[in-house]
């Protein structure tokens, strides 16, 4: 009886796995929704009863239990890179006449797909079984969300047939569909829940769910697109590529083609354009990539995207809405900035509530009013923007609007406008307004990362007397928390934890955390090599000696002695590193070490993070590439290297293993 119902269980959970390779793959259902649910329900009841004998890929398994706490970070094998954009039909011109050059020949082979507004995320299997799904992030390393990639019917657990190697890495694009879209916002909106912005915001925060019983009853779909590393593959195109994909059970696009001349290729992304409000997910355009696996090798990577590759964007979407309000935000250097409050209109699957106006040069350029009928644009499909003032529907005594005439709500902000610029700011750094925008940004992601700690925490903070200064953070303690409105002990620990995480830092993040006016991401590494990694020295620089630091101009030395020279931020400075917050410092300090010297780094490291190799390399002087051509000196390689480590040896290029990195560097 045993052995009869072991088989009635696989053969079950075989027809379930072929009907949804038929259905989310091939595009042609084999079954009904009734006889699929009815095949579903039977085998569900068949393992309830003989749970020893559930198999690991029954379509029963996708839902797993909730995940205690956070998503645990993991490199990217191969670096998930951007595209650069081509925003008009000249642009993709230029794109194919470059790629010509290039190559030094007169024709290429490309292949064109849809550029769908989702979330990027990596697929990972080992001797065909799913291991392990990652998010984009940074593009270098990203979060594991294996545990709700699982819920999504249309991939698969395990590869069909045995033609893959194995370890492959698979990147798509998750999305969901306009309808599913709007099913679910109508759910939200009947429990008086708050409604998702757009589709790609709905699939972004669904797949982020701790718990994968809510991923699940939300439809989500997936295109795979691109092969990321791999161990043994043998595909030489990008269109056999998608073939293959297809042939072991993975999605991808039905709309993707092969094209081989520039009419072709505006042809096809015109012909994407005016389809789009019948295709029946979010599209933003078009990508149009090289096809040839060796030829791309070739063109190369930049620092951030391909060069093999656009990403050709569709003009951007507008509405017609009227203007209710004119609101002005204070930012964390203290510039005005006013935005547009307007009648909610939707743009391309988004609900849009305001636009920014810039500042008072663009409001009287276009001589914009409280009241007045307006075009509102989506630049890129992205920022909302007002591009025509309807002066026709104006209505009657209207006035012009003028940031110096506001009567602004804080009495501690003090606005000026400064010669020789367009922005207003505000001159007072006690103001309560340009404060919140100080630690909105000391918080935020690319500066302390403190996770939890959003503009409504820290609004809330400030109106309790929590927060003025950035130290102020370090020193909040579970009974200051606790009896907030919407913190409860769960909340609180977690935000507690975020910031004891925050703690142990680096030069670079806690300088971009500062908010030093002109002082970004990238200056602050360039401050990091040349200051050592100490906040201290920085502070004794004159402004001759910053000037000196090759990519430090006069302005960005000014704005950083005017911000030590006031005794308020070096105490506010000396708080945070009294209540522990700790700067790692610089291993590795020699800058021109590795000038001019060029690396790929591939494989996965057992007492080495990618990241940290990747920063130790670049303060060295050295530039890390994402694949291995002629040009590469030097190939740092870990476990599954794959094809990477056969081209470097085909090419001569140095390799460097693990056991050796500590030496090599040194």
């Amino acid at each position: 009886m045993e052995s009869k119902i072991k088989e009635k269980i696989k053969n079950l959970t075989s027809q379930i796995n072929e009907h949804n390779y038929a259905y989310y793959v091939l595009d042609q259902p084999s079954l009904s929704d009734a006889e699929y649910d009815n095949l579903f329900r039977e085998l569900e009841s068949l393992e309830k009863v003989n749970p020893e004998l559930i198999l690991p890929t029954s379509p029963t398994q996708r839902v797993g239990h909730p995940i205690k706490s956070g998503f645990q970070n993991y490199d990217h094998e191969i670096p998930m890179l951007s595209l650069s954009n081509a925003i008009n039909e000249q642009e993709i011109v230029e794109f194919n006449q470059r790629i010509n050059r290039w190559l030094d020949q007169s024709k290429t082979s490309y292949v064109a797909e849809p550029k769908i507004d989702g979330l990027g995320v990596s697929l990972i299997y080992e001797n065909g079984h799913l291991i392990r799904a990652l998010t984009r992030g940074d593009g270098s390393s990203g979060e594991d969300i294996t545990h709700n990639i699982k819920t999504i019917n249309a991939i698969p657990m395990i590869l069909r047939g045995k033609n893959y190697p194995n370890f492959l890495e698979i990147r798509g694009e998750i999305f969901m569909l306009k309808s599913d879209f709007i099913s679910l916002n109508k759910v939200r909106s009947q429990n008086d829940e708050k409604l998702f912005a757009n589709a790609r915001n709905a699939a972004a925060g669904s797949v982020r769910q701790l718990d994968p019983q809510i991923t699940a009853k939300r439809s989500l779909s997936i295109f795979c697109y691109e092969l990321g590393a791999s161990k043994g593959l043998d595909v030489n195109t990008q269109w056999d590529m998608l073939s293959y994909l297809k042939s072991i059970g993975l999605p991808v696009s039905p709309l993707a083609k092969k094209i081989d001349s520039i009419d072709s290729m505006i042809s096809y992304h015109q012909d994407l354009e005016h389809k789009r409000e019948s295709i029946p997910y979010e599209i933003d355009g078009s990508v149009i990539k090289v096809d040839n696996y060796v030829l791309r090798s070739k063109l190369g990577e930049r620092a951030r995207s391909p060069r093999w590759a656009i990403a050709a964007k569709f003009k951007s979407k507008n509405a017609e809405t009227q203007i209710i309000d004119i609101v002005l935000q204070v930012g964390r250097t203290g510039v005005i900035t006013p935005v547009a409050k307007i009648k909610e209109v939707e743009i391309s699957g988004a609900i849009i509530s305001s636009a920014t106006l810039h500042n008072q040069d663009e409001i009287d350029k276009k001589d914009i009013r409280i009241n007045d009928f307006v075009i509102v644009e989506r630049s890129g499909d992205v920022i909302p923007k007002i591009t025509k003032v309807l002066i026709e529907k104006r209505p009657k005594k209207t006035q012009k609007f003028a940031i110096s005439d506001f009567n602004w709500p804080d009495p501690d902000c003090k606005i000026e406008r400064i010669d020789g610029e367009a922005a207003y700011r505000c001159v007072n750094p006690n103001c309560k307004s340009r404060v919140m925008g100080m630690l909105e940004h000391f918080c935020s992601k690319n500066a302390m990362n403190i996770e939890g700690m959003g503009p409504q925490i820290v609004k809330q903070l400030l109106e309790a007397n929590l927060l003025e200064s950035f130290d102020d953070i370090y020193r909040l303690k579970f009974d200051d928390l606790i009896n907030l409105e919407r913190f409860k002990d769960k909340s609180v620990m977690n935000l507690i934890t975020s910031i004891n995480e925050s703690k142990k830092t680096t030069f670079p993040r806690f300088l971009f955390a500062l908010g030093i006016p002109n002082v970004g991401q990238h200056i602050s590494k360039i401050l990091d090599i040349h200051c050592k990694s100490s906040i201290e020295h920085l502070s004794t620089l004159s402004l001759e000696d910053l000037e000196n630091i090759d990519g430090v101009g006069l302005i960005v030395a000014q704005s950083i002695i005017d911000f030590f020279n006031a005794s308020s931020n070096r105490e506010v400075i000396d708080n945070c590193f009294a209540n522990g917050v700790n700067i790692n410092k610089t291993i590795f300090d020699n800058s021109e070490k590795f000038k001019d010297i060029i690396f790929v780094i591939t494989g996965s490291f057992k007492n080495h993070n990618r990241n940290e190799i990747k920063e130790i390399l670049e303060k060295n002087g050295g530039k890390v590439s994402s694949s291995v051509s002629s040009k590469t000196s030097f190939l740092i390689v870990g476990n599954n290297a794959g094809s990477k480590l056969k081209k470097a040896q085909a090419l001569n290029v140095k390799v460097v293993k693990e056991a050796q990195l500590e030496k090599f560097i040194n």
